[in-house]
């Protein structure tokens, strides 16, 4: 009994494992090539007294997320490289801060706080997409956001 449980534990690991860290280069993750479209409500980014609790014990997870509330329809047209599409069923960069994800995922907050960024430099989503594609968001450094 003790052999099956382990294995099985172990094969939820492997598959948490793989869409955490599968190869971004075997295909895109889920995302919308273009902006909602007029009039089309997208779910709300946690906000307010949401974010606060367990999942937000750091400075830099309250305030990716403030940045996500701005930017919601460039997070819609973005990609999740933690493969959350996959895991969780996601269908953009938007859904990880529709809930926790974005708090508990350093891809997924990076992801976010890069995407602030290059919106406030003008960059389109189109523009951003490519730097995420690039890997460009993994020089983010959270610590150094929350204290901004």
């Amino acid at each position: 009994m003790k052999r099956v449980l382990l294995s099985v534990a172990l094969g939820l690991v492997t598959v948490a494992g793989y869409a955490q860290w599968s190869n971004p280069g075997d295909d895109i993750p889920a995302y919308h090539p273009e902006a909602p479209a007029r009039g089309t409500q997208l779910p709300a980014v946690l906000s307010g007294s949401q974010l606060s609790g367990p999942y937000f014990q750091y400075p830099w997870q309250v305030k990716v997320y403030q940045q996500a509330a701005k930017v919601p329809n460039v997070l819609y047209q973005l990609p999740c490289y933690c493969r959350c599409d996959k895991a969780l069923g996601h269908t953009s960069l938007h859904s990880c801060f529709e809930g926790t994800h974005g708090a508990i995922c350093s891809t997924c907050a990076k992801e976010g706080a890069y995407a602030y960024k290059m919106t406030q430099l003008g960059k389109t989503p189109k523009q951003i997409r490519e730097g995420i594609e690039r890997k460009e968001y993994e020089q983010v450094d959270l610590d150094q956001l929350g204290n901004s």
